[in-house]
C-alpha cells in the first residue's frame, strides 16, 4: 500500500479496502440502534458516494429498512489508478445492502444532466419501484452543465465585496498559514449559485413528478450549512451562502410543486465537519479544528452518521409537525450553535498561533478523519 499523498486537502491517493471497511463500520453502527419504524420505505438520494449523503442513504436503509437508489458521479479503477473513494463506499454499501436483502441500485453518473435524471426514472420503472417518499439532495460538485443552455459554470469559494485575510490550516498536516482571498466577480458569484443553489433541486423535483414517482406526503430534503458570524465572511456573507440562500428560496417553490401531493421541500442545516467537500474551503478549516476539540469535550460531537440518524428520528419521522426555524429550516447545527460552544471556539481562535494550534484545537482529529475518507 503507497503511503498517502495529500495535497491542498485532497488525498491522490486511495486505500480500497479502508474506504469500504469504514462504510461497514456506519453500517453496523447503525444496526445497533433501535429499528426507524416509522421511517421512509423508499429512498432516492442524490450525492450519496459520501459525506452526508452515504450516511443518509445508511440510516435510511439499515435503520429503516428502506428500499435505496442512489447517484453519484465517481471515477472508476482503471489499469494504471485506482477508482476516487466514493466509487469503493459504493460497493460497499450495495454489497451490504445485499446481505441483508434489502433492494439497493447505484447509478454512476452526473446527476446535474437530463440523462440521468431519466436514467433514474427508468431504473425505478424497471425496478418496480412505485415511488419514492423521501429524496434526499446532498450534491457537491465544483461544476454544472446548464441542461437549458448548455453553459458549463463553474463555483467558486470567496468571499464577496471585500477581499479576506486569515489564517487557514492544512488538514493533513496541521499546519497554519496566513491566506487572503480576493473578493468574487458578479460572474464567479452567479457561476456559484448555478452550481450549488437550488436549480438543479428544482429540475428534479419537476421531473420526478411528472413521472409519478412521488408518493403522497413525500419529503424532499436538501443539506446545508450555515455557521456561526465568526465564519461568515468566508461562507455564509460568501459566494456559498449566496447559493445556499438560492437553494433555501428554492424550497418554497418545491414545496408549491409537492402541494397537490402534500408534499414538503425543506432545508435540513447541518454541523461543520470534515468532508472532502469542506476540506478545500480556506479558512473554514481552523475553525472546524477549534470546534472539534470544543464539542468532544463536551461530549456533543457527531459526525455524518449522527447527525443523518438524529434527522430522521428527532426531525423527519419523530410524529407531528417537523420542528423548523423562523425561515422553516430543519437545524441539526443547534448543538454546534450553542452559546457555550461557540464562546469557547472563539476564545480558542482569539488565541491560535502556528505553535499552539495542536494544543488548542483537534488537529490530530481532523487529519485522522480526512485521512478515513480515503480508506486510511
Amino acid at each position: 500500500m503507497k503511503a498517502p499523498r495529500v495535497i491542498g486537502g485532497v488525498c491522490l491517493t486511495v486505500n480500497p479496502k479502508g474506504c469500504m471497511a469504514s462504510v461497514r463500520r456506519w453500517i453496523n453502527e447503525e444496526r445497533g440502534r433501535p429499528p426507524l419504524l416509522s421511517g421512509p420505505k423508499s429512498v432516492l438520494v442524490l450525492g450519496c458516494s459520501g459525506g452526508y449523503g452515504l450516511a443518509a442513504r445508511v440510516v435510511a436503509a439499515f435503520g429503516a429498512g428502506a428500499q435505496t437508489l442512489g447517484v453519484s458521479f465517481e471515477r472508476p479503477p482503471t489499469l494504471k489508478r485506482r477508482a476516487t473513494p466514493g466509487w469503493y463506499n459504493n460497493l460497499a454499501f450495495d454489497a451490504a445492502a445485499a446481505e441483508a436483502e434489502l433492494f439497493s441500485e447505484t447509478l454512476v453518473a452526473d446527476a446535474f444532466l437530463d440523462e440521468t435524471r431519466q436514467a433514474v426514472i427508468d431504473r425505478a420503472r424497471e425496478r418496480g419501484i412505485p415511488h419514492f417518499d423521501l429524496v434526499i439532495y446532498s450534491l457537491a460538485a465544483p461544476q454544472r452543465t446548464d441542461p437549458v443552455t448548455g453553459v458549463t459554470h463553474r463555483s467558486a469559494i470567496k468571499p464577496i465585496g471585500q477581499p479576506l485575510s486569515g489564517q487557514t490550516m492544512d488538514v493533513a498536516s496541521g499546519v497554519l498559514s496566513d491566506v487572503t482571498l480576493t473578493p468574487a466577480t458578479p460572474e464567479e458569484i452567479e457561476g456559484t449559485v448555478k452550481v450549488m443553489g437550488g436549480e438543479d433541486w428544482l429540475l428534479w423535483a419537476r421531473a420526478l413528478k411528472e413521472a409519478g414517482l412521488l408518493a403522497d406526503g413525500v419529503r424532499m430534503v436538501a443539506l446545508s450549512y450555515i455557521g456561526p458570524s465568526s465564519t461568515y465572511a468566508i461562507y455564509r456573507s460568501g459566494t456559498l451562502g449566496r447559493a445556499k440562500e438560492h437553494l433555501e428560496s428554492t424550497a418554497d417553490e418545491i414545496s408549491r410543486l409537492l402541494a397537490p401531493l402534500n408534499g414538503r421541500a425543506q432545508v435540513s442545516v447541518q454541523k461543520a465537519l470534515i468532508t472532502r467537500a469542506s476540506s478545500v474551503i480556506p479558512i473554514m478549516s481552523v475553525y472546524v479544528c477549534a470546534m472539534y476539540r470544543v464539542m468532544k469535550a463536551k461530549g456533543v460531537h457527531e459526525g455524518c452518521l449522527e447527525q443523518m440518524d438524529r434527522l430522521f428520528r428527532e426531525r423527519l419521522y419523530a410524529g407531528g409537525e417537523v420542528p423548523v426555524d423562523e425561515a422553516g429550516r430543519i437545524r441539526l447545527d443547534d448543538w454546534e450553535l450553542r452559546a457555550d460552544v461557540q464562546a469557547e471556539i472563539e476564545a480558542i481562535l482569539a488565541r491560535v498561533t502556528p505553535d499552539n494550534l495542536a494544543e488548542l484545537g483537534d488537529t490530530e482529529g481532523c487529519r485522522r478523519e480526512l485521512m478515513a475518507l480515503y480508506g486510511f
